[in-house]
């Protein structure tokens, strides 16, 4: 039995059955988790008998259920109420285990899976679960799967990366693998997060609105035909690639490394484009670079300057109003990019610098790039490192006024 005042972990018990099955029969359970379809009492009744008997076996799994405890809903004296279940799976050696947790759609949003991973993980840590302590713990979730990264996010969980082709597909077992995701958490590791996990406030002003975007939006993406070398194609908004586009821009809002809004006319809320403010090497700190670009539909109305201004409101306001708390921002754009260069100017952006013949041309030609800063009002700007030190690679950014 663990506690911490909030949540309860204790053994399964028969009389959890019914919000086991109520569980596994949650569309979210079903689509991120090889639960059985059509799940019964009978599979309830065997889980729990399967759990209890894991206790009894030298590399059996540990699995606690998760008690919410004291919001007067449940079935015992002291308000409890089952939300889920968490367990440790033997990871071979002694001293490793993968962790494993679900919870009941009722307790979801409350923070009890993050305290029940921390009393879990304290008491793996500290005791011989498999003969001695452990000294690793390892977590993986089928990509797309952000209430489980919430968790290992909020638990200090180190990101590893992600594994193509992993995982089983829970509504397609025969189809292909799924991609997962995958961390771990050492003994000495704090239980919190490493950085903040980044979202994208809605900011309005001139008939523009930047709000987050919506897999929906595919619909308003257009083809372009803008130099090569004015973007990383990579970054370039196309409708074949835009839910691998989005996935990994949610990825770096997770990690703090970004904050990316979807540039929306106010009047109908319609995609006209995208701005970021971004790190290329981790979280953000102190400083971070700006990025957008346009639909060409939309160029030539003022869009571009208003969603920068915008954005750059919020990279440079404290974090107390809200905001990033950015000391300094910069942006680089090709040298012949002159509607981009408009945008930075527009918005106090000032040129510090020149990089020749950095982007290849389709001629066989190479062409210049330009870096620019951006400090609040009245700060000394100081000395001024070494360019790549700074933008850590040339990155161009296309753009209508």
């Amino acid at each position: 039995m663990l506690t911490d005042g909030v949540v309860r972990l204790r053994p399964h018990r028969r009389d959890d059955v019914d919000d086991i099955v109520e569980q596994a029969r949650d569309p979210n359970s079903q689509r991120w988790t090889t639960v059985p379809r059509d799940y019964t009492s009978a599979d309830a009744v065997r889980f729990v008998d399967r759990l209890t008997d894991q206790w009894r076996s030298a590399t059996g799994t540990r699995a606690w259920a998760i008690d919410c405890l004291g919001d007067g809903s449940g079935r015992g004296d002291d308000g409890a109420r089952f939300a889920g279940t968490i367990e440790l799976r033997h990871g071979g050696p002694a001293d490793t285990a993968s962790l494993g947790f679900g919870l009941h759609p009722r307790a979801r949003g409350s923070g009890a899976m993050s305290r029940a991973v921390r009393l879990v993980a304290a008491h793996a840590f500290a005791n011989a679960l498999w003969g001695r302590p452990l000294t690793r713990l390892h977590w993986r979730a089928v990509v797309g799967n952000w209430p489980s990264r919430r968790v290992a996010w909020a638990t200090g969980f180190t990101m590893h990366g992600t594994i193509p082709g992993s995982h089983v597909d829970p509504a397609d077992p025969d189809g292909p693998a799924l991609d997962t995701w995958n961390a771990s958490l050492a003994r000495d590791d704090p239980m919190q997060p490493h950085a903040p996990w980044l979202e994208a406030p809605v900011l309005e002003g001139d008939g523009i609105r930047l709000r987050p975007w919506r897999l929906t939006d595919v619909a308003f993406i257009e083809e372009r035909a803008d130099p090569a070398h004015w973007m990383p194609a990579r970054s370039v908004l196309h409708r074949a690639t835009f839910a691998q586009w989005l996935q990994a821009r949610r990825e770096l809002m997770a990690a703090g490394a970004s904050v990316e809004w979807c540039v929306a006319d106010r009047a109908n809320d319609n995609a006209l484009g995208s701005v970021v403010v971004f790190s290329r090497s981790g979280p953000m700190t102190d400083a971070a670079e700006l990025g957008y670009q346009l639909l060409p539909s939309a160029r030539g109305r003022g869009a571009a300057r208003t969603a920068a201004r915008l954005a750059i409101g919020h990279a440079l306001s404290p974090v107390a109003d809200g905001g990033l708390g950015l000391r300094r921002l910069v942006a680089e754009t090709a040298a012949d990019n002159q509607a981009s260069s408009r945008v930075l100017t527009a918005n106090g952006f000032l040129a510090y610098g020149r990089e020749h013949a950095v982007d290849a041309l389709p001629d066989g030609h190479y062409a210049d790039a330009v870096h620019w800063e951006l400090l609040p009002h009245g700060r000394d700007q100081g000395p001024r490192p070494p360019e790549r030190a700074r933008t850590g690679g040339a990155a161009r950014h296309t753009i209508g006024s």
